[in-house]
């Protein structure tokens, strides 16, 4: 007996398709054209802190083949391209002169892209902060936040004729809670309440810069965000339903709610104050945060399951999350262990959309890490699993369109593999393959799957 068919499913006219990459992860070029050093270029250098001490001093080499590379993106039949900049290109210092040549990079890149029919969407922060303002009490500091404002208004001033669509921070809760409180991302900071200053300050920083950048004229603005789709493990159970309400509290509503309604939610607050006295969360603060926005970053990879588990240790990153067990996959995962359900990515659409609406979403980030390598002809990677995972995920999005979510793109993670943060080379997430010693780029089976669904808006 064959299987039925895959029903067909088409996308809404002017769906935007696009891949997704960030500064440090693909440039390399650290110490080229007055480019500072960030943080993840200290942390990278830390004994064990990075799978084989690997860097991203050379990544993908993009700063030098970038025309090479947005031509492949046309080849691809990308729309759109998400890319993030480098903070340290723009001030070295974090603060003060901006660096001509670090923005003509950028300008050239825009160029390139835009003459190739291809829409950028900037990213002003992914990760790579300037290592003098983490020397200066980094996200901790509410003078980062202030400094943070001063560069996407400088970044805006070159690139603003010809980028419409501007993102402030990627994932604040990976900045904060890897960097701050579990450790494993760069700063490689272990400190409750610095985490909880970092989440502030992240989010004034994003409130600021809005009001500037809409200030100077900018008519498309978001923010990205990791939100995680937390389910208790026994939905009939008071003490999992509690232990899922407090996970979403630190991983989704302490950002959702000062973006979209105004205000951290009263059980997050106090739940902070185990940590904390909140002498950091000035009066106006929320207001600032709440700034409007036109479109909401939505990166999804992996759902999440906990239960209550009296005695069990605390998970690193989410402070405070003592007796409360994050329990791992039970069925097929990807190379980075991460469980696959593509309907967990239905259901947060869906409840995104009905506890916050009137914001159009987007799929910013999505994709998954398989080990796949080239065949014996050297020209071809077959990647079957990640063709499987990225066509369930597009279902996802299709059914949460269905049921009414105002979902408007997809962007793949990512366009090639790249740094993968504390997993260094190993991890390899995009839909073309490249070998890191020739830097030859080769176009995954996914890359073609990718590309027919571009073609045909839908599956």
């Amino acid at each position: 007996m064959t299987n039925p068919p895959t029903p067909s499913v088409t996308f809404p006219k002017g769906f935007l398709w696009g891949a997704a990459t960030a500064s440090y992860q693909i440039e390399g070029a650290a110490r080229e054209d007055g480019r500072g050093p960030s943080i993840w270029d200290t942390f990278s250098r830390t004994p064990g802190k990075v799978y084989a001490g690997h860097t991203g001093d050379v990544a993908c080499d993009h700063y030098h083949r970038y025309r090479d590379d947005v031509a492949m993106m046309a080849d691809l039949g990308l729309q759109a391209y998400r890319f993030s900049i480098a903070w340290p290109r723009i001030q070295p210092d974090g603060t003060g002169p901006v660096n001509p040549a670090g923005l003509d990079f950028y300008d050239r890149l825009v160029d390139e892209l835009r003459g190739k029919g291809i829409t950028p969407v900037v990213t002003l922060y992914h990760w790579d902060l300037p290592q003098s303002l983490e020397d200066r009490g980094g996200w901790t500091s509410r003078d980062t936040a202030l400094a943070f404002a001063d560069y996407a208004q400088a970044v805006h001033k070159r690139l603003g004729d010809r980028v419409e669509t501007w993102t402030t921070l990627n994932e604040p809760w990976c900045s904060a809670y890897l960097g701050y409180a579990a450790g494993i991302h760069a700063p490689g900071v272990q400190d409750p309440e610095s985490a909880f200053k970092a989440v502030h300050h992240l989010l004034l920083g994003h409130g600021l810069a809005t009001r500037a950048l809409r200030d100077a004229g900018v008519q498309t603005l978001g923010i990205t965000l990791n939100p995680a789709a937390v389910s208790p493990a026994d939905p009939e159970s008071e003490a999992d339903v509690a232990a899922a309400h407090l996970v979403d509290g630190l991983q989704n509503r302490i950002f959702f709610d000062p973006i979209l309604r105004g205000s951290y939610p009263d059980d997050v607050l106090q739940h902070i104050r185990r940590f904390s006295d909140l002498s950091w969360l000035r009066t106006g603060d929320e207001t600032i945060i709440n700034q409007p926005i036109d479109v909401l970053g939505i990166n999804f990879y992996s759902p999440t399951y906990v239960r209550s588990k009296p005695g069990i240790d605390g998970n690193p990153t989410a402070p405070g999350t003592e007796g409360i067990e994050f329990l791992p996959a039970a069925g097929p995962v990807t190379d980075m262990g991460w469980a696959i359900e593509p309907a967990a990515l239905t259901r947060l659409l869906e409840r995104i959309h009905r506890d916050y609406p009137g914001t159009p979403l987007m799929i910013t980030e999505n994709g998954a890490a398989y080990p796949t390598g080239p065949d014996e002809t050297g020209d071809r990677v077959p990647d079957t699993d990640r063709v499987t995972y990225l066509d369930g995920h597009l279902r996802a999005c299709h059914d949460a369109i269905a049921r009414g979510v105002d979902l408007r793109g997809y962007f793949v993670w990512s366009l090639m593999d790249n740094y993968e943060w504390a997993e260094g080379y190993r991890k390899r997430f995009g839909v073309v393959y490249v070998d890191y010693h020739t830097q030859r780029r080769i176009p995954k089976d996914s890359a073609r799957f990718y590309s027919q669904v571009i073609r045909n808006n839908g599956l």
